[in-house]
């Protein structure tokens, strides 16, 4: 399998934005689709009953940014832990000529010295969610850590097509980085992180971080990131109706995002669709995982397949019979914990090495 053409090497100063892989070709045949983790299949078949994996159409996107019945937005209180962090709201400069943009700051409450932090960007397919959104998880890995994190409100998608919600991400970043020390946060040990969509646009802000020589990157946590616009892959083909969020569904967030036409054609930015970057070289220690039973599965493979080529550092996981996002709905599973796991491992590693240097 061919997944796509890519230059050697570091490619010269100022071509890492333009650069981008706009082809490929598959020969191999397309078999069933893996089976569903038994802890899991019922729980699968229940959420299934209750909002299909190919739910999300351009004429209801609207529709289902509603809350969803039965699940809470974290307050405040939830969020502090018990009082082991203290939390805020601060609206921040966007980019330039843009809105200013809402980060949610949740600082450890008494630590003495600088802390690292995760930069967190949630998911919800490009056009849903907010920086409440998964934020639960990121403080289970980060409270053990002293770690602070910090999660970036991005406009959506389609009122926001690309590259709005990229840049206002990129903008969040860079405000963390320049006022680290304010927060007592070490702007050497940045950590970004997100799942699903939030995974692309940790990915995506990370090569902009690149290209742009700032800010320091520690580390890229990537939870079954949404890379890949041209929505081709067999995973995305053996998953068509099944699981949760299919190549349908997937197909409405990245229309949304890039408008329409422009979806796999051939000028489709690294920064949207981090999959076409030509060069993956000179990014940071990196993790992914993806279950094996989901749409992204073939995409993420891929794209950290391509940074070992380019000389990176990267942790990969495909858990077998996962679905997308099991570990959230299903965080007491034997395969949820053992996902976890593997991430606070990883985590711990990170934070134990010496940073590199800022170029």
């Amino acid at each position: 399998m061919t997944w796509g053409r890519q230059t050697s090497g570091l490619l010269p100063q100022g071509e890492h934005m333009t650069a981008q892989v706009t082809d490929r070709s598959s020969t191999q045949p397309v078999g069933p689709p893996p089976p569903f983790d038994p802890e899991l299949a019922p729980v699968v078949e229940m959420l299934t009953g209750l909002r299909p994996p190919d739910a999300y159409r351009s004429d209801n996107i609207v529709e289902m940014r509603k809350p969803v019945p039965g699940v809470e937005t974290p307050t405040d209180e939830i969020l502090s832990r018990g009082g082991a962090y203290s939390v805020q709201e601060r609206a921040v400069p966007g980019p330039d000529g843009d809105p200013d943009i809402s980060l949610l700051i949740c600082l450890p409450k008494h630590a003495a010295t600088p802390t690292p932090a995760i930069y967190h960007v949630h998911g919800g397919g490009m056009i849903v969610g907010d920086n409440r959104f998964g934020l639960v998880e990121m403080l289970n890995l980060a409270e053990p850590m002293g770690m602070a994190v910090v999660s970036v409100e991005y406009r959506l998608a389609p009122e926001t097509p690309h590259p709005g919600p990229v840049e206002d991400c990129y903008a969040g970043l860079v405000w963390v980085s320049d006022h680290a020390h304010e927060l007592n946060i070490d702007p050497e040990r940045i950590v970004i992180g997100g799942a699903s969509a939030g995974g692309g646009l940790a990915a995506a802000v990370t090569l902009m971080a690149r290209d742009r020589n700032c800010p320091a990157i520690l580390a890229q946590l990537l939870l079954s990131p949404m890379l890949d616009d041209r929505n081709d892959s067999p995973s995305a083909q053996q998953m068509r109706g099944l699981g949760i969020w299919d190549s349908s569904s997937n197909e409405t967030g990245w229309n949304a995002l890039l408008g329409d036409g422009v979806r796999g054609g051939p000028d489709v930015s690294s920064y949207a669709a981090p999959s076409r970057a030509a060069n993956l070289s000179g990014l940071p220690s990196t993790f992914v995982d993806v279950g094996s039973a989901e749409t992204f599965r073939d995409e993420d493979v891929a794209y950290a397949s391509r940074m070992w080529q380019a000389g990176g550092n990267v942790e990969l996981h495909v858990w077998p019979g996962g679905f997308h996002g099991f570990d959230v709905v299903v965080p007491h599973a034997v395969l949820s914990q053992d996902a976890i796991a593997a991430r606070v491992a990883w985590l711990r590693r990170q934070l134990g090495r010496t940073p590199p240097v800022r170029r």
